[in-house]
């Protein structure tokens, strides 16, 4: 079986939402823009759009309105759009996802 290249970007990309999700009160405001920056940029390089378009805008709201919770719902948000972009081969198991609503 050949190696897929977008299943290995797409799980890095979902790695470091996840990281970053888990990091929430814990990580600067200026580390937080750093890793959501690299995050738009791979995915400008791999035409996600969708999870560019959300790196972006959350970029904006880091640099309008700091830390908070509408940090959270922009992770949930490219979390579920780097799913979208995933095969159901390329998810990891049900178990290993939390389960996390989306805030308003």
């Amino acid at each position: 079986m050949r190696h897929d290249p977008i299943s290995a970007i797409l799980s890095d990309l979902l790695r470091r939402v996840d990281g970053l999700a888990g990091e929430r009160g814990h990580v600067s405001v200026l580390r937080l823009h750093d890793e959501v920056d690299q995050i738009r940029h791979v995915a400008r390089a791999f035409h996600l759009d969708e999870v560019e378009g959300l790196a972006g805008t959350l970029e904006s709201a880091l640099s309008l309105h700091g830390l908070g919770p509408v940090v959270l719902t922009y992770l949930d948000l490219l979390r579920q759009a780097i799913g979208m972009e995933m095969r159901p081969s390329m998810m990891p198991p049900a178990a290993a996802l939390p389960v996390v609503p989306l805030r308003a």
